[in-house]
C-alpha cells in the first residue's frame, strides 16, 4: 500500500511598515526613487553614524502584536545580526533575537474543516536591506541602498499549516489586518510583504517531523500556492526514492515552475548574534500600550456584524465590501453622504469590481472619492441622469475621478425631460417603423423594446427610459 504523507508549513513573513522615514534615521522610505537618494551616513553604515529607533515603528509592532493575539514584550531590546553580503552596508542587521517585541499570538482561519488557530511564534522588528541590481550588459552587480534602512516586521508562524489553502488563508488574513491597522500596505508585487515557506513532509500519523527547507522569492499567492505544490511533491519524490531531503534555503522560479537550492543550512549559520550597543532598550509603558489598544480599529469580523445589523445589502456584499480595508472605507463614507446603502453597495460590486478586474487593479488602487460617487448615485436617483449615462460617467470617473455633474453639464448629458420635444422625436420613431407598430399590436410585446431602442437612439441614450415607454403606449 503506498505510503500517506502529511505537509507541515511554517511561514516567516516580512511586512514593510508604512512610516514615512526609515526605522533609525530621517531618510524617506517611499517607493521608486533615483537610486542612493533616500540615504543618509546612518542607512549606508558610515561609522560614527548613531542609529534613534522610530516610534511609529514601535507602535505599529505592538498594534499588529496586539491584533494577533501576541504577549507584547514589556522590555524589549535590539540585537545584531551579523552577516558579509554588498546590500548590507554595516555588515550586521540590526534586529531582535532574544527578546522580540511580541511572541505567543495566534490567528484563527477558517478552512475546509471549520475555524484553526494557526500559532504566531514572535513578531520582531529589524531593517530591510538594500538591493542588488546585476547588470548582464556590463557584467557586474549594482547595489541601491534607498530600501536599506526601511522598517520591517517579521512575523513567525508555528509549523501548524498542512496545506496551501490553510497557508493562503493565513497571508490573507494577516494582511487584512495589516492593512485596516493602516501598518503596511501589503502588496506582494511592490515587495512590501514577503513569505518565506518553511516546508516538510512525514508520514501521515508520525510524531517527528521531517527535514524542512525553506523557499524565498515568493512574490503572489499564486506563487506561493504553486510553490508548496512543487516542493511537497520533490521531497515526497526523494523520500519514495529512499533519499533524504537535504535542509538547505531553496529559490522559487515561477515562471519555469521549479525551486533551485541557494544554499545549505546543514551547518546552521551562525549569525553571532549580540545586543546593539548603540540603542537603548525599549520599556513599553502601561499608558503607551493602553493608548495603542485604544487606538486599535474595527477589523473585518466586527464590521461584518456591523454591516448586517445597520444596512440592508447582502451577505455576500458585505464579504466582498469588507475585504478590502479600502472598499470598506468608501462604502462608510458614501453612505454617509447620500444614505443610500442598497445603491452604493451596487456600484461597488458591479461596475468597480468590473473595472478593477479589467484594469487588472486591486480594490486599494481606487482613485474615485466618496463625495463624487454620492453625487452621481444623487444624480441617477433624481433622474438627472439615465442608468447607461450613469454607467458611461461613472467609468470616467473611475479613471480620473472627475466631478460628475461638471462632467455631466459639460458634455450636455442631462436627461431630456422636454415632454414636447420627446413626444414629437417618437411621434417620427413610430411613423418610421410602421412593421414594429403592427406586430406590437398584433401582441408582439418585444417589437416596443426596439421602438424604445430607436428613441433613445435619436435623443443620442439622453431620454428617460420610463416616459420613453409611457409615450409609445399612449400612441400605441
Amino acid at each position: 500500500m503506498a505510503k500517506q504523507y502529511e505537509t507541515v508549513i511554517g511561514l516567516e513573513v516580512h511586512v514593510e511598515l508604512a512610516t514615512k522615514t526609515k526605522i533609525f534615521c530621517g531618510c524617506s522610505t517611499a517607493f521608486g526613487g533615483e537610486p542612493n537618494t533616500h540615504t543618509c551616513p546612518v542607512c549606508t553604515g558610515m561609522p560614527g553614524s548613531l542609529p534613534v529607533l522610530n516610534k511609529q515603528v514601535l507602535e505599529y509592532a505592538i498594534g499588529v502584536g496586539l491584533a494577533t493575539n501576541c504577549d507584547i514584550t514589556r522590555n524589549c531590546k535590539f540585537d545584531r545580526k551579523n552577516y558579509f553580503y554588498p546590500d548590507n552596508p554595516q555588515n550586521y542587521q540590526i534586529s531582535q533575537l532574544y527578546l522580540p517585541i511580541c511572541r505567543n499570538g495566534y490567528v484563527e482561519i477558517e478552512t475546509e474543516e471549520g475555524s484553526k488557530k494557526v500559532g504566531i511564534h514572535e513578531i520582531h522588528m529589524e531593517e530591510d536591506a538594500g538591493k542588488l541590481i546585476h547588470d548582464e550588459w556590463d557584467d557586474c552587480s549594482l547595489v541601491d541602498y534607498n530600501r536599506s534602512g526601511v522598517p520591517l516586521i517579521e512575523i513567525v508562524s508555528e509549523p501548524d499549516m498542512r496545506s496551501e489553502q490553510e497557508v493562503i488563508a493565513y497571508l490573507e488574513k494577516l494582511r487584512l489586518i495589516i492593512q485596516y491597522l493602516g501598518a503596511s500596505d501589503c502588496k506582494l508585487q511592490e515587495g512590501s510583504m514577503r513569505a518565506d515557506v518553511n516546508l516538510s513532509v512525514r508520514e501521515v500519523g508520525a510524531k517527528e517531523f521531517g527535514t524542512r527547507t525553506e523557499m524565498k522569492n515568493l512574490n503572489s499567492f499564486k506563487a506561493i500556492a504553486r510553490a508548496i505544490e512543487g516542493e511537497r511533491a520533490r521531497q515526497i519524490d526523494l523520500l519514495e526514492d529512499g533519499e533524504e531531503v537535504i535542509q538547505e534555503t531553496r529559490r522559487w522560479d515561477d515562471t519555469k515552475e521549479t525551486s533551485y537550492a541557494m544554499r545549505s543550512k546543514e551547518d546552521a549559520q551562525d549569525y553571532r548574534y549580540f545586543p546593539d550597543p548603540d540603542l537603548v532598550p525599549v520599556v513599553v509603558s502601561d499608558e503607551l500600550l493602553e493608548s495603542i489598544r485604544a487606538k486599535q480599529p474595527e477589523f473585518r469580523t466586527e464590521k461584518m456584524a456591523r454591516y448586517a445589523k445597520e444596512y440592508d445589502i447582502p451577505a455576500y456584499d458585505i464579504e466582498i465590501i469588507t475585504g478590502s480595508k479600502r472598499m470598506a472605507d468608501l462604502f462608510e463614507e458614501t453612505v454617509a453622504i447620500c444614505g443610500q446603502p442598497k445603491k452604493v453597495s451596487n456600484w461597488l460590486m458591479v461596475e468597480t469590481m468590473r473595472l478593477l478586474k479589467e484594469q487588472d487593479m486591486e480594490a486599494e488602487d481606487i482613485r474615485f472619492s466618496p463625495a463624487h460617487l454620492a453625487a452621481l448615485i444623487q444624480m441617477t436617483e433624481k433622474k438627472e441622469i439615465n442608468s447607461s449615462v450613469a454607467k458611461e460617467v461613472f467609468e470616467v470617473m473611475f479613471n480620473e475621478d472627475v466631478d460628475p455633474a461638471a462632467y455631466v453639464e459639460e458634455k450636455g448629458l442631462k436627461t431630456v425631460h422636454d415632454e414636447g420635444a420627446l413626444r414629437k422625436t417618437i411621434e417620427e420613431i413610430v411613423a418610421a417603423n410602421p412593421q414594429s407598430v403592427e406586430d406590437y399590436r398584433n401582441g408582439k410585446e418585444k417589437a416596443i423594446g426596439f421602438l424604445v431602442g430607436q428613441t433613445m437612439k435619436a435623443m443620442k441614450g439622453k431620454a428617460d427610459p420610463g416616459l420613453v415607454n409611457q409615450i409609445l403606449k399612449e400612441l400605441l
